[in-house]
């Protein structure tokens, strides 16, 4: 008798141990299943879709995309740690009740208005083939390293091409991802190399590094507002709908809302509530870049840039200033992009993220 007890109180436990996880499975529990190879982040080269997928802890992040008919590459989508997709998805991936100007406008981008007087930022489908010669594009070469790990690792050459093909500009950039449970991060780090002569960089409000974000991000307006490119050329952006649109800006100036726009700031932060969730991202300059601390290109409709280039354009009462490569001299530019969920980013935390940027390249 002893031995049956003794039998079936072992079996009782072993059963428990093996039975328990489907049991909270079954019931919707989270037992953190994940398994060790999702964790961390992983690169996946996608050759013949002309994309590069980045996932953080088993899930889509972003995805570096070159496509040979968009006049630049771009990180699209972008998404928040809880889900939510924090990018506009027009023109690449349209979404109902999104706004529809500004077509070069695509998830996370890096160019600039002024480049030897040719326009890379407002170049799209939308201007016409007579006028391309005044745009210039950037044009994807090879992919040198894709490396996941702790952090993901992707390395890849870009050529700044004017619109007959001549290279003005090479880039070689490195971004660096990584994130945890609640954030995310992506370091670009972009060198610029004139390789067939001397090249400048000139005043224009159009730079340089951006994001185009979905329409919860937008701050709400009533009003239809008319932007001019620095050719003269007009885009409308009509009022519309505001339910569910909550964005604000907040600077490291401890400025707010559209009083942002045009102000020099180590950093800038926009939150926003998507998905009942509170979601607060952020672009951070480094005080190795010229033209430190850089502008911000904020605008209320949900264009989010900071511009280290061109000072003039913002503030008249600055002096008009290019920056200048010889054949062969390089510069390069350090950015951050941290995005976090469920929690307020606080000017506190946004000014320790911008010091261990600062300190760490």
């Amino acid at each position: 008798m002893r031995t049956a007890k003794c039998f079936f109180t072992c079996w009782r436990w072993i059963s428990t141990i093996f039975l328990l996880p489907a049991f909270f499975l079954a019931s919707g529990m989270n037992l953190n299943t994940q398994s060790v190879k999702d964790k961390g982040v992983k690169l996946v080269r996608v050759d013949d879709k002309q994309k590069v997928d980045v996932f953080i802890n088993g899930n889509l992040f972003t995805s570096y995309q070159y496509p040979e008919k968009i006049e630049k590459p771009f990180l699209l989508p972008v998404i928040a740690p809880n889900g939510s997709v924090i990018t506009r998805g027009f023109p690449i991936e349209p979404r109902k009740g999104e706004r529809i100007d500004h077509p070069h406008h695509i998830g996370i981008w890096f160019n600039h208005g002024n480049v030897n007087g040719l326009d890379f930022w407002n170049n799209s489908s939308a201007i016409p083939a007579d006028k391309k010669k005044s745009y210039g594009h950037i044009v994807h070469q090879k992919i040198v390293k894709a490396e996941s790990g702790k952090k993901g690792v992707l390395e890849v050459v870009m050529n700044w091409d004017d619109d007959k093909g001549n290279t003005l500009l090479r880039e070689n950039t490195k971004y660096i991802f990584s994130g945890d449970r609640n954030s995310r991060t992506i370091d670009h780090i972009a060198t610029l190399t004139a390789v067939n002569g001397p090249v400048s960089i000139g005043e224009s409000k159009e730079g340089l590094f951006a994001i185009r974000v979905d329409r919860a991000f937008e701050m709400p307006s009533n009003e239809s507002l008319i932007f001019t490119d620095d050719k003269g050329n007009p885009t409308t952006v009509k009022a519309t709908d505001n339910t569910g649109v909550t964005g604000m800006y907040t600077s490291s100036k401890g400025i707010k809302g559209d009083e942002v726009w045009g102000t020099r700031n180590d950093w800038v932060i926009l939150s926003g509530v998507k998905d009942n969730v509170l979601i607060t991202f952020g672009i951070f300059d480094h005080p190795k870049n010229p033209g430190y601390p850089a502008y911000a290109h904020a605008r209320g409709y949900g264009l989010f840039s900071v511009n280290n280039f061109g000072q003039n354009v913002y503030d008249p009462k600055q002096e008009k200033k290019s920056f200048k490569l010889e054949k062969g001299e390089s510069i390069t530019l350090f950015h951050r992009f941290y995005v976090q969920s469920g929690s307020e980013l606080t000017p506190e935390q946004a000014n320790k993220i911008f010091q261990e940027f600062s300190k760490e390249y």
